[in-house]
């Protein structure tokens, strides 16, 4: 079968869309010199905008959905309508489906298990499959690879910052005298993901009494923004919300000796740098989303008060409920659980870490 044109749909969250360069890498190999194309969600757009492989990028906003339904739905089929030999997408929504059926008439997609609520897009898709919330992201998004009958080997992610995101990020650590650093990034999408302030604070009065140096980070989002105003002041501490791209932050991760932080995009891009990754979970599903080690070729299943698997160390607390999957205690956006994992744990499997290298 000749491939020419391919059209990825990815209308979900940053995550979904960074772990889903792996499966583009890997269709940019056996279909060259095809050329990709992707449809995502506008509020991915950046981080979109950082894969390789991507000869265009289409976007969809629920901003314009409200305002002007009918005239963005009419330009997105007119940019994308039977352009493509070959459409795969990975999420199960009606509208990435209807896409993937637009965009060409061999269509690869998820769809949910229920049949009464995917009947119609068995019938109408070439391929599809059921998204599987026990198997790693990285691995569902290889799936459409197996449907095609190839075969891969490179269960791997990679990124890589621009070269005048990294000049531009020696030059402001030039500056500032430092060499060796961690990333400690307290913020994440979603507020039920974010440890809270006296314990965040808490793990930082720790790195200040030691001989760490520390750049913290974040957006320019509510969230970050107000973690940016309770952050306590230390002499190796040094406070980069709100001052980096996401260029200048894969650049500065990728100098980094390591990741410290929540459950979020910055975890999973550290993770593909093989960087050593201290990461605060929540309740979210370990099975779909740890961080998947490039070292040992997986991410985790097991919940564990602290677990260690290549490169990897998580921090979970010991309670029955962990991890529920859900956007905090009973949908309602705090997770208790993560008020449970001690700011001394953490600070000590660093410790030990930075001290045996």
């Amino acid at each position: 079968m000749l491939i020419n044109n391919i059209l990825i749909i990815i209308q979900r969250s940053n995550g979904d869309v960074f772990l889903s360069a792996s499966l583009i890498s890997q269709l940019k190999e056996n279909f060259h010199p095809c050329k990709i194309d992707l449809l995502v969600n506008d509020d991915t757009l950046p981080i979109a905008e950082t894969l390789h492989h991507i000869n265009k990028i289409f976007t969809f906003s629920y901003k314009k959905k409200k305002e002007e339904r009918w005239l963005q739905e009419k330009t997105i089929f007119r940019n994308i309508y039977r352009k493509y030999d070959m459409s795969i997408n990975l999420t199960a929504s009606d509208r990435s489906v209807l896409y993937a059926l637009l965009a060409s008439s061999y269509a690869i997609s998820a769809v949910e298990k229920s049949i009464i609520k995917s009947w119609w897009k068995r019938l109408l898709l070439k391929f599809y499959y059921n998204f599987d919330s026990q198997k790693h992201i990285l691995l569902n998004n290889l799936v459409p690879l197996s449907l095609l009958g190839l075969e891969y080997s490179k269960k791997v992610l990679e990124i890589h910052a621009s070269k005048i995101a990294v000049k531009n990020i020696k030059e402001k650590l030039d500056k500032l005298n430092i060499t060796n650093f961690l990333i400690f990034h307290p913020s994440a999408q979603y507020k039920y993901k974010v440890y809270s302030e006296s314990l965040r604070n808490e793990l930082l009065h720790l790195f200040s009494e030691t001989s760490l140096t520390i750049i913290v980070t974040g957006g320019v989002n509510a969230i970050d923004l107000d973690i940016k105003n309770t952050l306590p002041k230390f002499k190796n501490i040094f406070d980069w919300i709100g001052d980096t791209s996401i260029n200048e932050y894969i650049a500065l991760s990728s100098l980094s000796d390591g990741y410290v932080g929540m459950d979020t995009l910055n975890m999973h891009i550290a993770a593909s740098q093989n960087k050593r990754i201290f990461a605060i979970f929540g309740p979210t599903n370990l099975s779909m989303w740890s961080p998947w080690s490039n070292h040992v070729q997986s991410g985790t299943k097991n919940n564990l008060p602290v677990q260690t698997y290549g490169n990897i160390t998580i921090f979970q607390a010991n309670m029955a409920c962990v991890a529920c999957g859900k956007a905090g205690c009973n949908n309602q956006g705090i997770s208790e659980c993560l008020n449970h994992i001690n700011p001394k744990r953490i600070h000590k499997e660093i410790e030990n870490w930075y001290n045996s290298v």
